[in-house]
């Protein structure tokens, strides 16, 4: 089912701060640190399973969130974001975006368009060597996820992904754990 604009941004790493001035959530991070690695868009394609975000009207109501990245014959990426609403086993809501790179950006930062001409940014902020995991967010530090190549994290796991969001200088307490 298609949904609205406040509504489209049903997954990790798509923030839309300038263009969601309903939504007056908490700055997470004051001083959003630049990503801190590239990245290699054929690496970061395919499904990730988003583990933690920070709470938006966008994403109100989204559980067993996921995003799905691949590339596209002109070189921009489509995005497919799903959640179910209510429960892990609730409707899927589904929005596709396109994104592009950010010239000069190594991979890590994307503009992301649900509707053109307003493009969102999605920054790369970390991510592991093997891409099997990332944190996302943006320049306002109002939005921020954490994502995952496993659908399930053992608690020690999300513990050290909580610990690096916090070392990035997110406000932890706000991380909103998602239901998958």
């Amino acid at each position: 089912m298609k949904i609205s604009l406040l509504a489209l941004l049903t997954t990790s790493g798509l923030a839309l701060a300038a263009c969601n001035p309903l939504d007056t959530g908490a700055v997470g991070n004051p001083n959003v640190p630049q990503p801190r690695k590239s990245v290699e868009l054929g690496r970061y394609g395919g499904t990730w399973y988003e583990q933690a975000r920070y709470d938006a009207s966008f994403q109100k109501g989204c559980e067993a969130v996921t995003a799905r990245y691949a590339a596209k014959p002109d070189g921009t990426i489509a995005v497919v974001n799903a959640c179910r609403q209510g429960s892990p086993t609730g409707p899927v809501r589904t929005a596709d975006a396109t994104a592009r790179v950010v010239e000069g950006s190594n991979g890590a930062k994307l503009k992301v368009t649900f509707f053109w001409p307003i493009e969102g940014d999605y920054w790369v902020l970390d991510r592991a060597d093997d891409y099997a995991w990332s944190i996302v967010g943006e320049p306002s530090g109002r939005y921020l996820w954490i994502l995952t190549r496993s659908q399930r994290l053992n608690p020690r796991q999300y513990a050290a992904l909580v610990t690096r969001v916090q070392a990035l200088g997110y406000d932890t307490a706000l991380l909103r754990r998602t239901q998958h």
